[in-house]
């Protein structure tokens, strides 16, 4: 069986794994529920968290930006940011990024000339950002409102600093590293370079705004319901993006509002978690799979007019 019949299978696999998933989610609640809780939600709360989740792709869009610029490769920013939310409309949805989301890259990219270590430099990358996006946001967090981060936390105030200051010491020390690390790490057949200053400079600035977005969008939808920090819905969030991250659990579904919930306690309403969970993962998971069937079909069209091609010749 041919790698491209292989890909595409894998899509269609994950294409319904989504289905499934959203059906799952949505399928715990009545659908009186669902409408009830959003429609609660005032408009201009709603608006600016659907705004907020727009800025958090835009975000992740520069993720794909700077690892193909890291690479040393240059591509069209619209050919970029359509690859970047592609994937992760759907990977965000499907789980398991580096596999879900790392192969729809792989479909886009290795049309347009990158090679498969390349590919999979990207991928490294774009991980790497969001992981230094979490490390710095909860550092500043923490370093910031100590107290509160203590109280979210069941750390001492003077604990919870020492961990902000901690995670802020190891974003900095990323960008340390890439200014002094010269020469490049093997794994198996592949190298791997540290990317310049500017470059894991930025990688933590955009990892942080993204996550700053994130935030931003689950506080409106938050405090549509009850008043509460933005710094505390910033610290729950990243608490339930890192639990999500480790459990492996597709979506992060139910792992991201367990989390959030007990972190914010009665400040969390399930009102809120479920808009959230519509606005920013299954709103724009139909607008991802329409962009990946129009490629695909391109692809294809592509294929048969290049095989159409070679028989004429």
């Amino acid at each position: 069986m041919s790698r491209k019949i292989l890909a595409r299978l894998f899509i269609a696999a994950g294409i319904a794994v989504a289905g499934w998933l959203i059906y799952r989610t949505l399928s715990q609640h009545s659908f009186n529920e669902i409408v009830g809780s959003i429609m609660r939600i005032p408009g201009r709360h709603l608006f600016a968290g659907i705004g907020f989740v727009f800025l958090s792709y835009f975000c992740l869009t520069l993720f794909d930006t700077l690892a193909i610029r890291y690479v040393g490769r240059k591509l069209p920013y619209p050919q970029i940011a359509i690859a970047s939310f592609t994937s992760l409309s759907i990977g965000h949805n499907v789980g398991g990024a580096a596999l879900s989301s790392g192969a729809i890259r792989y479909r886009f990219y290795s049309r347009w000339g990158l090679s498969a270590e390349e590919i999979a430099k990207v991928i490294l990358f774009c991980g790497v950002t969001v992981g230094l996006g979490l490390i710095a946001l909860a550092g500043l967090c923490f370093v910031a409102v100590p107290a509160d981060a203590a109280r979210l936390t069941g750390l001492s105030t003077s604990g919870a600093f020492l961990l902000g200051a901690a995670c802020i010491a190891t974003a900095a020390s990323y960008v340390l590293l890439a200014c002094l690390l010269r020469g490049s790490v093997r794994i198996f057949r592949w190298s791997f370079e540290m990317p310049s200053v500017k470059i894991a400079t930025l990688q933590v600035i955009v990892g942080v705004a993204n996550f700053l977005c994130v935030s931003a969008s689950l506080h409106q939808l938050l405090s549509a319901f009850e008043e509460v920090s933005f710094i505390d819905t910033a610290m729950a969030y990243v608490g339930a993006g890192v639990t999500a991250i480790v459990s492996h659990v597709p979506g992060g579904i139910g792992v991201l509002e367990a989390t959030i919930a007990f972190l914010l306690g009665s400040s969390a309403s399930l009102g809120a978690l479920i808009a959230f969970r519509a606005i920013y993962f299954f709103l724009p998971l139909p607008l991802g799979l329409i962009s990946l069937s129009v490629a695909e079909l391109a692809a294809r069209r592509d294929d048969d007019k290049s095989l159409a091609s070679k028989a004429k010749s």
